[in-house]
This record gives C-alpha cells, sequence and structure tokens, in this order.
C-alpha cells in the first residue's frame, strides 16, 4: 500500500461546507482505507491506497459529495511527491521563516499558454515559483492580504488549486513517514 496525501479546498471555512474530522475519517473507512489518519481543520486525510492519484481524487471527491450535498475540490499526492516538494521550494532554507511559505497544489499541470503567461504577473514584495504542478510562494506579508490566492492561480493557469502554508506540509510529511 502507498501513503496518500489528500488535500481538501474549501471545507471548514468561515463556517460552510462544514465537514468534522472524524466524520471524514469514518467516510474514508467506510470506503475501504486504512492507516487513516486526519490533520487540522482544513481537509488534510492521510491514508493508504493501491489506487493512483486522479482515482483517488475521484473516489473522495464522489464520496464527499453523495454524504455532504457539496462539491469538494480534492488532490491527491503521495507521500514521496510530498517529500520532494521541500527539496524544490526556492524560497526555503534553514534561514527562511517558514510562517512567509506557502504551497499551492494544482490539480494538474497547465497548459503552456497559461504558464507564459503567469510569469507576466508581478505581485512584490510577493513571489511564486511554479514547478509541475506546485506553486511555491513567498509572502512578505499575510497570506490572506496576498493576491496570489488559490483564485488567482486557477483563474491564471485554468486549473484547480488549493493552498497550505509551509508548517502544514513538512507537518504532513512527518505523518506520512509514521
Amino acid at each position: 500500500m502507498n501513503k496518500k496525501i489528500a488535500i481538501l479546498r474549501g471545507i471548514n471555512v468561515g463556517g460552510k461546507r462544514k465537514i468534522l474530522m472524524k466524520d471524514l475519517k469514518l467516510l474514508c473507512e467506510k470506503l475501504g482505507f486504512d492507516q487513516i489518519e486526519t490533520y487540522i481543520q482544513s481537509g488534510n486525510i492521510l491514508l493508504n491506497s493501491d489506487k493512483d492519484n486522479s482515482e483517488l481524487e475521484k473516489v473522495l471527491y464522489e464520496a464527499i459529495q453523495d454524504k455532504y450535498g457539496f462539491q469538494v475540490p480534492v488532490i491527491v499526492r503521495n507521500s514521496e511527491e510530498l517529500k520532494v516538494q521541500v527539496t524544490r521550494n526556492p524560497f526555503f532554507d534553514q534561514k527562511t521563516d517558514i510562517t512567509r511559505l506557502h504551497l499551492t497544489f494544482l490539480k494538474e499541470k497547465p497548459k503552456k499558454e497559461n504558464l507564459i503567461k503567469i510569469q507576466t504577473y508581478n505581485h512584490e514584495p510577493d513571489k511564486f515559483q511554479l514547478v509541475d504542478k506546485e506553486v511555491f510562494i513567498y509572502c512578505d506579508g499575510k497570506y490572506h492580504q496576498s493576491k496570489l490566492s488559490n483564485n488567482f492561480f486557477e483563474k491564471k493557469l485554468n486549473v484547480g488549486a488549493t493552498t497550505r502554508n509551509w508548517k502544514t506540509v513538512l507537518k504532513l510529511i512527518e505523518l506520512s513517514e509514521k
């Protein structure tokens, strides 16, 4: 079995699309997954599955929609893919204040024309670098004040996205190694 990390977008934000993590864990158990663990209320699920990432995304998306009656985008990475991101982050080193770092996970690799177009945007002092299906973000201030939001990347790249702060990314990696 492969350790997978499912990252849900837009649940438990401002009291909308509320899903308790214990209920999400039970839903995953009913789907036949094991070694299920959730991390914080923003919708991070670690589980074992032999399904490929896109198939697991679809299974979880449909199960959540069936149970709760609303759509929740799901992006899945395996633990190895997540570990690689630490080495790819151009803004991360031992001196970096990790509260300024974020990782936006893209549902799929953007089309070439959108990759070219997004490079024309400059939101200094905030910075981003896109690598494959991830966007590394450095925010000079607070993330919620940055123009480099999920909506920005979804609109400009025409793909689904969800973001986690760097502390959460590191914790998900740690939990995936258990």
